[in-house]
């Protein structure tokens, strides 16, 4: 049977690896992870394979938001699983309850960077409010009350959650968000206009836009796809300001983790 991982994903960016082969345990050392876990259906083979593409695409972006590698395991508390807690029909999910990024083994490419960030924002929740529940995400709770963590980074993430959430005045919804929610009463159910997930989409559109790096395997399906021509992903002017902001946060971010050797 031939799988998803048999074929070649499209990538320009560094060679990190010279060539080399890796192995999940280095993932987990390099990035940060607290545990990965291996399906065990996942032959010898699928195991080399998926780990150098995870680990290219997990390199590319640390590079691109500018942060050390070990600051995509979300300070040694993230789980990643590879082939392993599937869901039918599911590319890759994120499982707050567990603090587990699920790939699924022949259908995970593209799925990481909108994941990652699902793990991103369901993590800083509990830095930007003082009163959260261990499964609230930032962007939902962003929407019900202002942060009350006082930090010059928390300013920044706030002007990120504002460019996707809020119009220009912070009065009524963003055009994106107002887009969102004519596509869900086509699909009938609650789930584009979802904070979380249109934060989510705002973040891998950023990643997939940005010319410096291109990685098939880290985000696909987003430029020229269905859903954005459907006005489901942020247009040109919109992308630009979230571009922006999200990558001014992340730099910043960035310089105070390098600045603690993390």
């Amino acid at each position: 049977m031939t799988t998803r991982l048999n074929r070649q994903f499209s990538r320009t960016g560094p060679d990190y690896r010279f060539g080399d082969q890796v192995c999940f345990d280095e993932i987990k050392t390099t990035f940060g992870f607290k545990t990965i876990i291996l399906g065990h259906w996942v032959t010898k083979n699928e195991q080399h394979v998926a780990a150098n593409l995870i680990y290219d695409a997990l390199a590319d972006l640390a590079q691109i938001l500018a942060i050390p590698p070990k600051a995509i395991g979300l300070r040694n508390t993230l789980n990643l699983a590879f082939g392993s807690r599937g869901q039918k029909g599911v590319q890759a999910h994120y499982e707050p309850d567990r603090r587990t990024l699920a790939l699924a083994k022949n259908a995970g490419a593209g799925a990481l960077a909108h994941e990652w960030w699902h793990a991103f924002d369901h993590y800083i929740c509990k830095h930007l409010f003082e009163h959260c529940s261990p499964t609230d995400f930032a962007s939902s709770m962003w929407l019900k009350t202002s942060p009350n963590i006082s930090h010059p980074l928390n300013q920044k993430l706030n002007h990120v959650y504002k460019s996707v959430l809020l119009s220009e005045n912070g009065e009524q919804p963003s055009n994106f968000f107002t887009r969102s929610m004519s596509l869900d009463k086509q699909l009938g159910r609650l789930y584009y206009s979802l904070p979380e997930e249109l934060t989510a989409r705002a973040f891998e559109c950023t990643i997939a836009y940005q010319k410096e790096i291109e990685n098939e395997f880290l985000v696909s399906d987003v430029i020229h796809s269905k859903l954005e021509r459907s006005g489901g992903f942020p247009l040109t002017g919109e992308r630009s300001d979230i571009a922006q902001k999200l990558i001014c946060y992340f730099q910043s971010l960035g310089n105070v983790l390098h600045s603690q050797q993390i």
